[in-house]
């Protein structure tokens, strides 16, 4: 396994920080809080979007009878996984991880408790390789069934957004009839705040992630049906009853079903 280098920000670390985890160290809270220093609202982001993602697996589960889910980009353990969301709803689910990150490799053990009636793997390839994760997929999820694709943040650390595209395609394209699309992003055109802290936070060499325009999320969904409300930014999106004024911030994404 490669080293873990922990004398530079890592930025799955400074997310791990935002959401009130404990897999960090303090340069990467360091790089978490001057971030925070210039863009408050980045907490909010990151939580939103973890609320975005128990919603959508909630809705899945209960509503379309998903089982399966396949998490590409897991990121660090933290509160509410896949398999935890799904399985309190539906303890039979099965959920497949799938990360390359050797800091989330460390700590995939936590991604890998089971409900007895359903199963969790963990894959340790890369993002860009879409026929592998399919293959390593169908060893723990039978792809004839409904199965639901999960990418929480990930297309944007891909730099070119036709490329983007393609591997939600290729990655869809292995998903039968019935399949979902469970998707959020960092967007533009909602926090010019945000958009210019996360340009400046890109400009200091750390792995850059590319805020994209609403209209370049969508694209994601082409030939998919889209769950109203579509794709709007995730705080509207089937909001939680308890929040009883939920306010757009830069972060859009939807849910979609492969016809």
């Amino acid at each position: 396994m490669t080293d873990i280098d922990t004398s530079v920000p890592h930025s799955a670390r400074i997310w791990n920080y935002w959401l009130g985890g404990k897999d960090n160290y303090p340069v990467d809270e360091a790089a978490g809080d001057a971030y925070t220093a210039v863009f408050p609202g980045i907490v909010t982001i990151a939580r939103s979007s973890r609320a975005f993602l128990g919603r959508s697996i909630r809705h899945l589960v209960q509503e379309a009878g998903v089982r399966q889910f396949l998490d590409v980009g897991t990121g660090l353990p933290t509160v509410d996984n896949t398999h935890e969301v799904a399985q309190r709803h539906a303890p039979e689910s099965r959920i497949v991880y799938v990360d390359n990150d050797p800091l989330v490799l460390a700590h995939a053990r936590a991604l890998l408790t089971s409900t007895p009636e359903g199963a969790t793997a963990y894959e340790d390839l890369d993002l860009y390789e879409p026929d592998r994760i399919l293959e390593a997929a169908g060893r723990t999820l039978d792809l004839t069934r409904p199965t639901a694709l999960i990418l929480s943040g990930i297309l944007g650390h891909v730099a070119d957004h036709d490329q983007a595209r393609d591997l939600v395609r290729s990655l869809m394209s292995g998903l039968p009839s019935g399949s979902y699309l469970s998707l959020n992003e960092g967007s533009r055109g909602t926090d010019p705040a945000y958009e210019q802290a996360q340009d400046a936070y890109n400009e200091t060499g750390a792995v850059p992630y590319f805020l994209r325009p609403v209209h370049q999320i969508e694209a994601y969904f082409d030939g998919l049906d889209l769950v109203p409300p579509g794709v709007v930014s995730v705080p509207l999106w089937h909001p939680d009853p308890t929040d009883p004024d939920p306010r757009p911030i830069g972060q859009h994404g939807g849910l979609a079903r492969k016809p």
